[in-house]
């Protein structure tokens, strides 16, 4: 008998396929040492941990019964999907997650062909998994089609427009609703209390499963008279589930990790399922890793930290974030005006309204992952006379456009948009990026739309927003540090619609718009050690635009360039038009408009993403030079 010990399971699992031939002892076994290798794979990446600790038994489960790539298994949002990349024959480049030309955080078609759909906002799976069902039955790819989706995903309208439609197309379809009794943040609202209910009645559902499981081995006869006496049953122990009035059989719930009750109910689905299913399991958040569990998010997103102690190693900060910037500002408003209100779309701690909601509980609201809801909830409270911040990413508020002209700026209402998380954000990559605000709230009649260049500047555009009463009104500002100035005591509003000069200089304009300001001075010193001075201007506002500092700045320089952290049709398209309806092109002037390239950038550092995009400090200069048609001397080997 040989000493030495047994090769751990993880190491023959390259692919799902591999598993096949595991017990389910050994399952159970792969379970564990997956859970340790995400562990040890995040404490080096940092990145989402505890949605990916909840599901590594239903991770293991899944890809054991069912058959990807042929089977479709959706997460959604799929900042759990670490574990899935780890046996879908990504192991080896799982240290490279988030980071520059490695591993996206989330699922992504062209990264694996086990991801059959990319995600990274909720609540989409269902709908994208019933895309599937359908196309599978019209004659197109073949297998399941099976979505995950979470307790606080469920909280979102397009999950239930799906369940709906799943319910009147009768298609079989596998829902696994992934209740861990926490999103992001601790879930809000109705559906959250409705499974609280669920799960509490534990006891009865076990025997309404097992009841469901006997009528199917029942002669016919017998089989209806218990049919009808289970129906009956349900509806006088808890009067009728949801999900079946909806039109899906309804499985649960069940121990999301205990790996005989999950292989058991997912072959009994896979062999005898006709129609839509949803199984309901119960899972923990940062399940098996004691730091993740005993933090108040669960550890749902951290930075790189100490597998033994769970101890983040977060570089030391040497300017406040801009949204804790925010927040500040935003309680001393509260402080003077009883009439403010902030609501956010289940990211109390990521807009910093945590802070708000300890201090001013009644006039604070999470409405859930309801971005639409959100924006319609703060017109409504803007009709009523109050004065609604409402809080939401770049990229989020991108779910709420509708609402966003129909019933905001149509109507003229004074919502303020604290729009956070604005331009390039890093490891999150494409699907968080805040590209697109500026160009589609500017478009918007009626609509003010400020961008920050620094902190002080963030402070004075919450009094700002504070005191505009005329319309809707939005300022962003981006993920991290601020710059480091100092922040006034007492910030008065900015005059709409007026920028600043922030230095002099001749023959070329510089007319920045939000937090590449830094860089733009940047390049004016590498400029002055040329012998060129360029004036720079802080647009403050994209709309409406500070018609007299451009076209003045316009007619006193050779060239004019604009700078900004947003795509095509934002600020500088603005510019451009106003200065081709002035007949200002017809004076010779040479115009250029730095944004975002016309492409969607993965994930890296904010400082890489943004020499992808071409406007960093360097990048500034040489787009100065090339205007001015002088020599480009590179700097960069």
């Amino acid at each position: 008998m040989s000493d030495r010990p047994e090769t751990p399971l993880l190491d023959k699992v390259r692919l799902p396929a591999d598993m096949r031939g595991f017990s389910d002892r050994q399952l159970g076994q792969l379970a564990d040492e997956l859970r340790a290798e995400t562990i040890s794979a995040v404490s080096e990446t940092g990145g989402h941990l505890g949605a990916g600790l909840g599901v590594v038994e239903l991770t293991v489960a899944l890809h054991a019964v069912f058959e990807a790539p042929r089977d479709k298994i959706i997460w959604d949002v799929s900042h759990q999907s670490y574990p899935h990349k780890i046996l879908t024959g990504r192991r080896d480049r799982i240290r490279s997650l988030r980071q520059k030309d490695g591993l996206s955080g989330f699922t992504k078609r062209s990264e694996s062909p086990y991801d059959p759909f990319g995600a990274a906002h909720s609540s989409t799976s269902i709908s994208a998994a019933l895309g599937f069902a359908a196309a599978r039955d019209l004659g197109g790819d073949a297998g399941d089609a099976i979505a995950v989706i979470g307790d606080g995903a469920m909280s979102a309208g397009m999950a239930y427009e799906a369940l709906n439609h799943a319910g009147h197309l009768g298609k079989r379809l596998i829902v696994i609703l992934n209740d861990n009794e926490m999103s992001i943040a601790p879930p809000v609202g109705a559906m959250s209390s409705y499974l609280s209910r669920l799960y509490a009645g534990a006891p009865f559902h076990d025997l309404k499963a097992a009841a469901k499981g006997a009528l199917n081995f029942l002669p016919p006869p017998f089989a209806e008279g218990a049919r009808r006496a289970r129906d009956m049953l349900k509806h006088m122990t808890v009067g009728g589930t949801l999900f079946e009035e909806l039109g899906f059989d309804y499985v649960g719930p069940i121990d999301g990790h205990d790996m005989e009750q999950l292989l058991a109910v997912l072959r009994t689905v896979k062999a005898r399922a006709d129609g839509p299913i949803l199984i309901h399991a119960i899972t923990q958040k940062g399940k098996g890793y004691a730091p993740a569990e005993g933090a108040v998010d669960r550890g749902h997103a951290t930075a790189k930290f100490d597998v033994v102690t769970g101890e983040q190693k977060k570089a030391p900060s040497n300017a406040p974030s801009y949204t804790a910037v925010f927040a500040e500002a935003l309680i001393k408003a509260a402080e003077t005006d009883d009439k403010v209100v902030a609501v956010t779309a289940a990211m109390p701690d990521g807009t910093g309204l945590s802070k708000f909601m300890a201090r001013f509980s009644d006039r604070c609201f999470d409405v859930g992952i309801a971005e639409q809801h959100a924006v319609t909830f703060c017109a409504g409270l803007a009709a009523g006379g109050m004065k609604p911040f409402c809080a939401i990413y770049s990229t989020f508020l991108q779910r709420g456009y509708d609402q966003l002209v129909h019933d905001v700026a149509i109507q003229r209402l004074p919502v303020r948009f604290a729009i956070d998380r604005a331009g390039l954000v890093g490891a999150d990559g494409a699907t968080h990026a805040g590209s697109f605000d500026i160009a589609y709230l500017a478009n918007l009649p009626g609509f003010t739309v400020m961008a920050a260049a620094d902190e002080a500047e963030l402070v004075r555009m919450v009094a700002t927003a504070l005191a505009h009463d005329a319309g809707p009104i939005a300022f962003r500002f981006p993920r991290g540090e601020g710059v480091g100035v100092e922040i006034p005591e007492d910030a008065p509003p900015l005059e709409i619609g007026k920028g600043r000069i922030i230095r002099e200089g001749s023959g070329v304009a510089l007319v920045s718009l939000g937090t590449r300001l830094a860089e733009a001075e940047a390049a004016c010193e590498a400029l002055e050690a040329r012998g060129i001075a360029p004036t720079l201007a802080d647009a403050r506002f994209a709309k409406p635009l500070d018609r007299d500092l451009i076209l003045d700045l316009a007619a006193r320089h050779e060239a004019l360039i604009t700078i900004e952290e947003g795509a095509t049709g934002g600020f500088g398209s603005h510019v451009a038009q106003l200065l081709a309806e002035a007949g200002v092109f017809d004076t010779g002037l040479k115009f250029r408009s730095m944004v975002l390239p016309d492409i969607f950038i993965d994930q890296a550092s904010p400082r890489d993403m943004y020499a992808v995009a071409g406007l960093n400090a360097e990048d500034i200069e040489a787009k100065v030079l090339q205007v001015l048609g002088a020599e480009v001397l590179s700097k960069r080997a």
